[in-house]
């Protein structure tokens, strides 16, 4: 057997590693399609994940779906974009992320709050240690979520209006060619 037949069953450090990136690219790509052929205006799936984007940017988790929901229909948006885009801060990096939201937070309100515990990462959990550190999250998720949001919307616009522009292109030229 020579060495190169014999990495394809080889199982090193690298084997898993490579094994997740490869996971982490197809469910990327995954959603990035299911977000794209969203049959609605691009304005509407762009500003739909921008709602989605900033409320998950805000610690008030398990209300985040229901509230980016809830906005959608305020500002005439895409649903199913705005409940996608709340997954910005998922159960894989929200201990990161909302930690990230704490020291942002902690730099602009000068509140005594207790530390930062990723055990209780539930808004009920944050409440039940004190009001004060709800709102150094929230200001922090605010301060995060603006830009977050801003730039979900005018990239995830290009983006749409590019593949709608390519698709609509196809349709042109298979009606061309059938004629």
């Amino acid at each position: 057997m020579s060495h190169e037949e014999g990495q394809l069953f080889s199982f090193g450090r690298g084997w898993m590693l490579n094994r997740l990136w490869i996971k982490f690219k197809r469910s990327l790509k995954y959603w990035y399609l299911r977000i794209i052929r969203i049959k609605a205006p691009p304005h509407s799936i762009a500003s739909g994940l921008a709602v989605g984007v900033f409320v998950g940017c805000l610690p008030i988790i398990p209300f985040q779906t229901i509230v980016a929901v809830s906005l959608a229909f305020v500002f005439r948006s895409n649903k199913i974009a705005a409940a996608l885009g709340t997954w910005v801060s998922n159960p894989v990096n929200v201990p990161v992320f909302y930690y990230g939201l704490y020291l942002v937070g902690k730099c602009l309100v000068p509140l005594e709050t207790a530390s930062f515990d990723p055990g209780h990462l539930a808004l009920a959990d944050m409440l039940k240690l004190g009001w004060e550190l709800v709102l150094v999250m929230m200001v922090g998720g605010v301060i995060v979520g603006i830009p977050a949001s801003i730039a979900t919307y005018f990239i995830s616009l290009r983006l749409i209006q590019i593949y709608h522009d390519r698709r609509a292109e196809k349709r042109r030229l298979r009606k061309l060619r059938k004629v």
